[in-house]
């Protein structure tokens, strides 16, 4: 009888799942990359209910947050597959560009002083620095990567390119993706 009423729990659980994940269903939204000189370069946009449902578990608060969560943001993954030789490169020199006005991308540094600012503590400060794309990193051939949140400092409804830049041995190399779309 146990077995009986251990296996129609069961049923009814796994019919219930497909229902319950139809109403909890979230669009994913496309990731948008390239490749050149053997760098890969990727974006895929985090919802804003995503990036503010991190860092409040981190310890900001809705207010501290919210510029960033409004800001377009996306996990960036840049890799090495087979450039050459390692690549370097200063994220401050990337840039974002909307009919024709081309701005800066917000460093990790001027952001950690705005939420200082706002009083956050320093356990979400941290939270926040090591969930970021690295400022500055080398990567080796054949792979070597990493990945992290990027704000482009837009706001939703965005249509924009996304210039970044890296050098091998001094040499400047770019790359350019085109006609990304931050929903909302």
């Amino acid at each position: 009888m146990k077995k009986l009423i251990s296996l129609t729990f069961s049923m009814i659980a796994f019919l219930a799942v497909p229902s319950f994940a139809e109403e909890a269903k979230v669009s994913p939204t496309p990731t948008v990359q390239k490749t050149e000189q053997g760098v890969t370069f990727s974006l895929q946009q985090l919802l804003p209910d995503q990036v503010n449902a991190f860092y409040l578990g981190r310890g900001f608060t809705s207010e501290q947050i919210k510029s960033y969560v409004e800001s377009c943001v996306y996990t960036a993954v840049l890799r090495n597959d087979n450039a050459e030789e390692r690549i370097h490169f200063v994220r401050s020199g990337w840039n974002v560009k909307t009919n024709d006005a081309s701005q800066t991308i917000k460093t990790n540094a001027e952001w950690l002083t705005e939420f200082t600012q706002q009083q956050a503590t320093p356990a979400a400060l941290l939270a926040f620095d090591l969930a970021q794309i690295p400022e500055e990193q080398e990567y080796e051939p054949k792979g070597d990567w990493n990945q992290g949140m990027l704000s482009v400092g837009l706001p939703a409804g965005s249509v924009f390119a996304i210039t970044i830049t890296w050098d091998i041995a001094g040499k400047p190399y770019q790359l350019t993706l085109n006609e990304v779309n931050c929903v909302k």
